[in-house]
């Protein structure tokens, strides 16, 4: 929860076989069928797919972004819904957190994850960078070029802050 929205993300993005078209008609294919059964069963869902067009008789498309690895979908909250400065620290993962406290002026993927022990990089990214990028805790030193193999990140200052902070 952000000041002014919402972001849910999801990691695997679609599922295989299902195209946006047919996400956003409502069509669902659930990745795990005996746990959609079991929710089903104990009335924690009320018909497979009817979400999307809930969401969408409110918000428009462009709140979900889809990719191969994720589908996140984002909800604009109403301006003072949240007050984000109380909570903004009680927001932060232990892996944001460790992510803050390691870093060190400008610094690569491979070096940050070397530097706090991590070995899988679709972690680090899902667990680590993106949720420190989502806050506004850390930059690209390059973004107009974000897979450029010379990359680095940075904190910004709310990522200097928030460090003191922790």
């Amino acid at each position: 929860i952000y000041a002014d929205r919402l972001s849910i993300t999801s990691y695997g993005g679609l599922v295989q076989g299902l195209s946006e078209d047919e996400f956003f008609v409502g069509r669902s294919m659930p990745r795990n069928r005996e746990l959609m059964r079991v929710f089903r069963d104990l009335e924690l869902v009320e018909q497979l797919g009817s979400g999307i067009h809930r969401i969408l008789s409110v918000y428009n498309k462009d709140i979900f972004k889809i990719s191969d690895n994720f589908l996140e979908i984002c909800f604009p909250l109403e301006e003072g819904y949240v007050n984000a400065s109380e909570q903004v620290t009680e927001q932060v993962t232990e892996q944001v957190k460790r992510l803050l406290k390691s870093l060190d002026d400008r610094m690569s993927i491979k070096i940050l994850m070397d530097k706090l022990n991590l070995k899988h990089r679709p972690t680090f990214l899902y667990d680590y960078l993106q949720p420190a990028m989502d806050m506004g805790f850390i930059e690209m030193t390059q973004p107009d070029s974000p897979k450029s193999p010379t990359q680095k990140y940075r904190l910004t200052a709310k990522g200097i802050e928030i460090r003191k902070q922790l």
